[in-house]
């Protein structure tokens, strides 16, 4: 087995161009791969992300029964249990760990919680600090049976036998993370075939990352759901809803693992261009392009590209400062954080409290690693203000086991001083071969 890299001396930069083909959406792969298991008839999955995420989810979905076989190392074929007539995975009691995969975790309580069955849901030790009360209490409400087995609030999870009882509105918290309500949209159809009756979610305080709920209402209507909601607070889906599979579906490229790349087209003057994603994208994180283009950087946008370069009189001047509000971005809003450092001026990140419940305190490990770099850095519950170093600092960044962490700070190296990454193998959660590409763009 090879030894685990320790770090990565990562060089300062001049300049990046060149063309990356993205990895597969992480959120659009975990969520078709759960829809896939539980439609009727046979999905082809192409382009799926190869991660550690997605692995857990597959080994998951294999574990409770359901056959899948790789095509290549990004096609899958998954024969669905066609839930409405099986009620049930073909195996009723399993171990299943979901390593710290919130999109794998999130649905499959949910999902597994209302067909009931004998099955223990557990993690790393960071997801067992990730909050999951919210999505419990929903799922209580109306007859699931799951315990903690450890802290209340939080995974390893017990999940029994349900005796469904809905008689009102469904009632989840999003203020918290939007993959509680992403999680019991996604088992909705099913609860609606058990009780023979519309089901209605209530959405109790502000719904935070509204774009990755999108997400989930399109992919469901993709496999034959289709959900109505009332300003995002409220939301039907029909009685007889069922979903039915797709012959074949085509995963589009990463837009949070291309907040990176169009960082580097920033950056080091490109011109970049990213395939695999463009203006019909419907993950939320593409409109990470605005800030990079209000910060000074041109952008053009086609049916399945997107092309980043700065014009020649942009290439000497400082990036232009930005206060505004992340919260329907979270993920990429963490490279904004890092372009921070060659602004014009302080730049504030507001609306990002969803950031504290991550893969770790992305608050307040930003705060500490920036700081390591020379910048002034302040911070409150739910923003982050950076002020552009004076005086660079060279530096060994910690990444907390969090692969947005070590991908970020290699956007570092723009300064004049190289960086240190700690445990850049972390990557392997969403983008395993994420330093390949940045050494082939970066000169």
């Amino acid at each position: 087995m090879q030894e685990k890299l320790a770090f990565l001396d990562l060089a300062k930069s001049n300049s990046a161009q060149g063309e990356v083909v993205l990895p597969g959406s992480k959120s659009i792969s975990n969520r078709v791969l759960l829809l896939a298991a539980l439609a009727k008839g046979t999905t082809i999955i192409r382009g799926l992300l190869d991660s550690d995420d997605t692995r857990v989810m597959l080994a998951a979905l294999n574990t409770l029964g359901v056959k899948i076989s790789a095509i290549d190392e990004t096609s899958y074929q998954i024969e669905g249990i066609d839930v409405v007539n099986q009620q049930k995975f073909p195996q009723e009691k399993a171990d299943i760990f979901l390593g710290n995969a919130g999109t794998a975790f999130r649905p499959l309580t949910a999902t597994l919680a209302v067909l009931g069955g004998d099955y223990y849901l557990h993690g790393v030790p960071r997801m067992h600090e990730r909050p999951i009360k919210d999505l419990v209490d929903a799922l209580r409400s109306f007859g699931c049976d799951i315990d903690y087995r450890q802290n209340d609030g939080y995974p390893p999870l017990q999940i029994k036998q349900s005796t469904l009882q809905v008689s009102a509105p469904i009632v989840i918290d999003g203020s918290v993370s939007s993959q509680f309500l992403t999680a019991l949209l996604m088992v909705s159809p099913l609860i609606a075939q058990r009780i023979q009756s519309d089901v209605h979610i209530q959405v109790k305080g502000e719904l935070i990352s509204k774009p990755y709920i999108a997400i989930t209402l399109n992919l469901m209507q993709r496999f034959g759901v289709n959900v109505t909601h009332q300003h995002w607070s409220s939301f039907t889906i029909p009685a007889q809803s069922a979903y039915q599979a797709i012959n074949e579906f085509y995963v589009e490229g990463d837009a949070s693992s291309a907040s990176y790349f169009m960082a580097l087209g920033l950056l080091g003057n490109g011109p970049i261009r990213l395939k695999g994603i463009g203006k019909n994208s419907i993950q939320g994180d593409i409109q990470f392009a605005h800030v990079v283009e209000q910060m000074g950087a041109t952008v053009e946008m086609d049916e399945n590209s997107v092309l980043i370069y700065r014009q020649a009189e942009q290439q000497l001047k400082p990036l232009k400062a930005f206060d505004r509000d992340f919260n329907l971005i979270p993920d990429a809003a963490m490279t904004a954080a890092v372009l921070a450092l060659y602004a014009d001026g302080p730049c504030t990140l507001r609306n990002i409290a969803s950031w504290r419940v991550k893969e770790t305190d992305r608050i307040e490990a930003m705060h500490k690693e920036l700081s390591k770099l020379g910048a002034k850095v302040s911070s409150g519950e739910d923003w982050l203000r950076v002020e552009p170093p004076v005086q660079w600092q060279t530096a060994s960044i910690d990444t907390y086991d969090d692969h947005r962490m070590a991908m970020c700070f290699s956007l570092a190296t723009f300064g004049p001083v190289g960086v240190r990454i700690m445990d850049p193998e972390c990557v392997a959660k969403t983008f395993p071969h994420y330093f390949d590409f940045y050494k082939a763009l970066v000169k």
